[in-house]
This record gives C-alpha cells, sequence and structure tokens, in this order.
C-alpha cells in the first residue's frame, strides 16, 4: 500500500475504517521521528534554536497556506487543543463567563465546560445541532441576540460528520465585538478545502494533527487573529521566549500566534507534521483531491450495502448529502456498538459513539475495502 507499507499495508494489519479517529501514520513519519532524535543528539542546547527557527515557521507555513490564513506568526503550537481552550478563557476576567456553544462538541471540551459550569464559573447555552437543515439559522439567532463572552462551534461535528456550510455567516453573526469566537476544525482541518481569510482577523481555529493531517499527537495549533487576548493569564515561559536573555521586568508578550504558547513540549510531532505535507506535496495530493477519492470510496461502500439488505445502510446516515458531510460517514442504529464489536474480532476496526457508528475512509483505501467492510458489516 503506497505511502503506508508500515501501517495498514503491513502484513496482517486490520482494515482500517477509523482514519476520522487516528489515522495510521504514512511512511515517511518515521525518519521524521528519527530526525527529531538526531537533531536533539547532534545540536544539543542549540536544539531550540534550529525548531524555532526552522521547525516551526515551516509548519506555521504548511497551515497558513493549508487554510489560507494571511500570516503565519498568528499560528501558535502545543500539546493538543485542551490547553488552549483553558488559555483563551483565562483571558476573561467575568464570572460566570457566558458561553455559546452547540450540543454536540468533542467530549474533552463538552466535559471541561460542564465541570466548570458546576462551580459557576461558565453559564452554558447549547444550540442543538439536529435538526441540521436549520442549526446555521439557529445557532446564528443565538449568536445575534446574546451578550456572550465566549462563543465555539465545530466546523465538522464529531458525532455526525456534519459541516458547517459559512463559518463566516455564523462569524459574522456574534453580536459583540470583544466577543471571543473559536471554531473547532480539528474534524475539517486536511478533510475538507477550508478557507479562513475572510475570518482570520476575527476569529480562532483551532486543531491538529492527530486525524487527517496524519501526523499523529502532540501536534496542535491555534491560529490567533491580532488584537485579541493580547495577556493570556494562562501563559508558560514560551510566550515570553524572545525576552529571556534580555531581561527586564514584568510578564512581556509578543503580539504575534506565540503569546499563547505553554511550556516545554515534545517537538517530534511537528518534525511528522512537516515530512507529511513535503510527501502530499510532492505526491500532488490536495486536500480536495483526497476528499474526491474518498467520496468515491464512500459511495462504493454505500452502494454494497444497500445491494446487501445491511443492517445499516444509506438510510441510516444523519448526512445523507455528501456537500455536508466531512470525511466519514455517521450511521444511527442502536446496533452501533454490536457491530463495532464484531467487526474488531474480524480484525476491522471501526467505532462508535452512543448510537451512532462512525466510519471513514483515508487515501490508503480502494474500492474492494468498501466491498470487504460492506460483506463483514452483513456478516
Amino acid at each position: 500500500m503506497k505511502g503506508f507499507a508500515r501501517s495498514v499495508g503491513a502484513a496482517g494489519a486490520p482494515l482500517h475504517a477509523a482514519a476520522h479517529s487516528h489515522h495510521p501514520w504514512p511512511d515517511v513519519t518515521l525518519a521524521a521521528q528519527e530526525a527529531a532524535w538526531k537533531d536533539a543528539a547532534r545540536l544539543l542546547d542549540r536544539k531550540w534554536d534550529h525548531v524555532l527557527s526552522n521547525v516551526i515557521p515551516k509548519a506555521q507555513a504548511h497551515i497558513a497556506r493549508e487554510l489560507r490564513l494571511p500570516d503565519s506568526a498568528n499560528i501558535a503550537f502545543g500539546p493538543n487543543t485542551h490547553g488552549f481552550v483553558l488559555r483563551l478563557l483565562s483571558c476573561l476576567p467575568r464570572r460566570p463567563i457566558r458561553v455559546l456553544t452547540t450540543g454536540s462538541e468533542f467530549m474533552s471540551f463538552a466535559r471541561q465546560f460542564s465541570r466548570l459550569a458546576e462551580d459557576g464559573i461558565v453559564d452554558v447555552t447549547r444550540v442543538a445541532c439536529e435538526p441540521f437543515e436549520s442549526f446555521e439559522r439557529r445557532f446564528c439567532e443565538a449568536a445575534r441576540n446574546g451578550a456572550y463572552d465566549f462563543v465555539y462551534f465545530s466546523h465538522v461535528f464529531f458525532d455526525s460528520g456534519f459541516a458547517l456550510g459559512n463559518l463566516a455567516a455564523i462569524v459574522d453573526a456574534v453580536a459583540g465585538p470583544n466577543t471571543l469566537v473559536v471554531i473547532d476544525g480539528y474534524h475539517g482541518f486536511m478533510a475538507v478545502p477550508t478557507d479562513l481569510s475572510r475570518i482570520a482577523s476575527r476569529a480562532f481555529y483551532l486543531a491538529g494533527g492527530y486525524k487527517y493531517a496524519m501526523a499523529g499527537e502532540g501536534v496542535c495549533f491555534l491560529h490567533c487573529p491580532p488584537g485579541f487576548c493580547p495577556r493570556p493569564v494562562d501563559t508558560g515561559w514560551y510566550a515570553g521566549f524572545s525576552a529571556l536573555e534580555s531581561g527586564g521586568s514584568g510578564v512581556p508578550y509578543a503580539k504575534d500566534g506565540s503569546r499563547f504558547l505553554g511550556a516545554t513540549f515534545d517537538v517530534s510531532g511537528l518534525y511528522r507534521f512537516n515530512a507529511v505535507q513535503d510527501w502530499l506535496a510532492q505526491e500532488k495530493l490536495s486536500v480536495a483531491g483526497m476528499l474526491a477519492h474518498v467520496r468515491e470510496i464512500e459511495r462504493r461502500f454505500l452502494a454494497e450495502l444497500d445491494r446487501l439488505n445491511s443492517p445499516v445502510s444509506s438510510r441510516d446516515l444523519l448526512v445523507p448529502d455528501e456537500n455536508r458531510r466531512g470525511r466519514f460517514l455517521a450511521f444511527r442504529t442502536n446496533a452501533a456498538a454490536t457491530i463495532t464489536a464484531r467487526l474488531a474480532a474480524n480484525n476491522i476496526i471501526v467505532d462508535h459513539r452512543a448510537n451512532r457508528l462512525r466510519i471513514g475512509f483515508g487515501i490508503y483505501h480502494e474500492p474492494d475495502d468498501a466491498v470487504r467492510l460492506a460483506e463483514a458489516i452483513v456478516g
């Protein structure tokens, strides 16, 4: 399997249909991982000079190009998106912080905000995603009519694959000019073409490498619009890295995205991320092209399910319109857990969230894989 011979292409490897969850790493990431180790051994204390001067700017440039961001310096890196959310909240002194979000955000966000609400730190208004047809209108109305400090929503929802059609319209609907607007792009980044140029000066955007960017864990990022949150209360020493040698008093911050940096972190993910991006460019694999390949696999898979009278079929899709879907399929079925377990026993990986069976294809799949998976579901 070209590009993935060491993972899903290896002998005895499972049929992996959970590209939306933990994407297999392309072969090029092995050399990148080794390069991170070798640079640390070779450069010793000078490693961070190399990382800050070369590795990070290269990764920033890749992201800015993909998202059509005007200034790559406004991108900060961290080990996970959860830390960025807490850092953003630290910029808001009001108690309770008035939050507008959705009823379908990822578990780490949902759990954290439920816990903060228990102690009265946040007051959360959640807009249900379903019915999907009216979600954007309903969310825009809430954003327009409410006085919120923090507005947070996903580009593509993790539990359904539903993709927002007009990010700019939602951002524009937020009434308060100082309200922090945050887009969770984790299921959209490198999955569907995304152009943030229109809202780059207004909205924060966070995502990472664990899923469709194929770089693994530990390489998350936050796009920081200029002027917002100039001095996060939750801050690490890297946010003042440029001032270390000059000394001075106070707590200095840069004006670019580095104001949101934390403390020491493992940089090997950045090496892997850059290697994958270089490999995709070399292979002329764009996000649009990869999405088109996956759509072909999805169509074949759904056609097989329907033909075989499968226990799940296209009729069970939460988002049947592929133009409003991210890069995975979500089926509503009470047999989601049973199907996931039965497939796992046959060395096939999918996953489920409650009664939602999630199946995600990648560029390492071919039409025969779709047929094999459909036949396995039928049993």
